[in-house]
């Protein structure tokens, strides 16, 4: 099939966010500084190919500070962020820490405090079971914050707490399934409290509008990815709802499909926030290999968010 040509339609912007580079560098700059090994509670990021090169220098990754058997050693908090109980465990420890929380998560996180301050009881729209959504419902005691997942949360969602309503969203869900579970809120509580501005982050948005622009016109659709990363799922969801039902994610147990592939003219590529793109080269490279490929760059928009460190490593 050498002689086969394909187009490929690149999305961009795609893989790494800010969020993303500043907990890589976090991890990395910890390491300079107080030398090997340090730990990081739960995947910095959900990329295996990351976490394996952070581990080839010295980070050891846990999922809970009960693992760490030198508490001497520093541990870094992940780009999810963590509920209020661990950097509370990790003082009664005498840990020291260093939290790579994402600034947009913390920003929601925020929010959650503020309006539980205020008496409102908080709505999350989020994926049970995601550390992000663990993290941000740990914000709040009480019981004083609910999870939606759907729609259909939504319309069967009774309000118990006799207190005004708030919502706060995952920042890396799919912008319209989002779209939908909040008008459906705001029918059947139309008092209830927003965001100043999208919980969204702009990563999520941007990857996602690169993806609607195209996939209607690939055969099929490939975004690189891990099968725990939120961000690169909705990719494929978006990908399918927009017009190329052939999507698939390609993580690092996959087989390329080249059956598949031999029957396309046209593919689409895109990669999730915690996606390097060195994984992107080697799929292209492996594509390279049989058949001829011509891409097509098309950006939505350009990036240029970053997020800074924290002074202590500095």
């Amino acid at each position: 099939m050498r002689d086969k040509l394909i187009k490929v339609y690149l999305a961009s912007p795609r893989g790494f966010c800010a969020g993303v580079d500043r907990a890589i560098e976090i991890v990395k700059k910890s390491l300079e500084k107080y030398g090997s090994p340090v730990y990081v509670r739960h995947e910095i990021v959900h990329n295996k190919h990351v976490v394996e090169s952070l581990k080839k220098i010295g980070a050891i990754f846990v999922e809970e500070l009960d693992e760490i058997k030198d508490k001497s050693r520093p541990v870094i908090f992940s780009a999810h962020g963590v509920p209020k109980s661990i950097p509370a465990q990790a003082n009664d420890l005498k840990m020291e820490y260093i939290d790579a929380t994402c600034p947009l998560v913390s920003k929601v996180h925020r929010e959650a405090e503020n309006h539980n301050r205020k008496g409102d009881h908080i709505l999350l729209i989020g994926h049970r079971n995601h550390p992000e959504v663990i993290g941000t419902m740990g914000q709040i005691q009480n019981g004083g914050i609910d999870l939606i997942e759907s729609v259909d949360d939504a319309r069967n969602y009774q309000n118990t707490s006799n207190r005004e309503l708030a919502y706060v969203t995952q920042t890396t869900l799919s912008v319209d399934d989002t779209k939908e579970i909040i008008t459906v809120l705001k029918r059947r509580f139309p008092r209830i409290k927003e965001p100043k501005k999208d919980d969204i982050c702009y990563a999520t948005t941007n990857r996602q509008s690169a993806v609607k622009k195209i996939a209607s016109f690939c055969d099929m659709f490939f975004v690189i990815g891990s099968r725990n990363s939120s961000n690169s799922v909705r990719l494929v969801e978006v990908a399918k709802k927009s017009g190329c039902e052939n999507s698939l994610l390609i993580h690092s147990e996959s087989e390329i499909p080249f059956d598949k592939i031999d029957a396309c003219k046209t593919i689409g590529i895109s990669s999730g926030a915690s996606a390097p793109e060195i994984l992107v080269e080697e799929f292209i490279k492996n594509l390279k290999k049989k058949y001829q490929i011509e891409i097509e760059n098309t950006e939505v928009i350009k990036e240029d968010v970053t997020f800074k460190i924290p002074g202590k490593l500095n």
